[in-house]
Parts: C-alpha cells; sequence; structure tokens
C-alpha cells in the first residue's frame, strides 16, 4: 500500500516568504514616518493646552474682575515665556516633561497693552534631529 504525504512544497514555501518579505519592504516605511507625525501631534496638543488654559484664565480675570486669574501682561519678559505659560497649565508648569521631547516657547504676534489683546507664542518641540512647531493664541489680562 501507498502511503499519503501532505505538506508543502519548498518553492511554495519559497513563493510565501518572498510574498512577505515585499509586503514587509512596502509597509515598514509607513511606520517609521510616524515619529514625525507624532512629534507634530504632541506640539499641537501643548499649544492647544497653552491656548486653553490662557482662555480660562482670561475668562476667571474678566468673570472677577482681576480677582482671579494670572497676570498675562508685557511686564517681565512678555506673555510668551516659561514663567507666563507656566501657571496658565495644569500643573502650573512650563514646559512639560517627558517621552525624550524638548519643548521651548518663543513670542509670535501681537502685544500685551490691553486687556483682551492676543499674542501668538511659537511651540517648538524637538526630539533628536526633528523639530515640529505650532502656535498658541494667549490672551492677555493688562
Amino acid at each position: 500500500m501507498r502511503s499519503v504525504q501532505k505538506g508543502f512544497t519548498l518553492i511554495e514555501l519559497v513563493v510565501v516568504i518572498i510574498i512577505l518579505g515585499i509586503l514587509a519592504a512596502v509597509a515598514l516605511p509607513k511606520f517609521i514616518d510616524l515619529t514625525n507625525e507624532a512629534l507634530d501631534a504632541a506640539t499641537q496638543g501643548v499649544a492647544g493646552a497653552v491656548s486653553s488654559g490662557a482662555s480660562i484664565n482670561y475668562g476667571a480675570y474678566v468673570a472677577t474682575s482681576g480677582a482671579k486669574g494670572n497676570p498675562v501682561t508685557a511686564a517681565g519678559g512678555g506673555p510668551c515665556i516659561n514663567g507666563t505659560i507656566g501657571p496658565l497649565l495644569t500643573g502650573g508648569v512650563f514646559p512639560p516633561t517627558g517621552g525624550g521631547v524638548t519643548y521651548s516657547v518663543a513670542a509670535g504676534s501681537g502685544a500685551c497693552g490691553v486687556a483682551g489683546n492676543v499674542v501668538s507664542c511659537t511651540i517648538t518641540g524637538a526630539k533628536g534631529s526633528v523639530t515640529k512647531s505650532a502656535t498658541a493664541s494667549v490672551i492677555c489680562t493688562g
């Protein structure tokens, strides 16, 4: 009697390995680029948090006739410095730490002179040789 053997031939196995190699070569560049996109999203998130905190701060300032809210003025270096932006964020610290990203802030456009003026601050996130920037709007309190 003759026994029937089951399995794949060597040629079939080689073809499957080649197809998997081609798929891996096509998919790999898409995963490598995610670092840049993640840094961009993180920097935009920090800028959004600064804008949001500045809006809440200005609302508290206006609602209480200046009794509450942190001062955001042109004094002491202006609104686009770590010491002014920090108190606007939860935890009271700028720049945020973690994830190996280093954040910095620089003055953009606009000037504090009157309560309600909007100043644009440029938030920059750097990780290794990759740098991404986003703009945060800070509302002056006086």
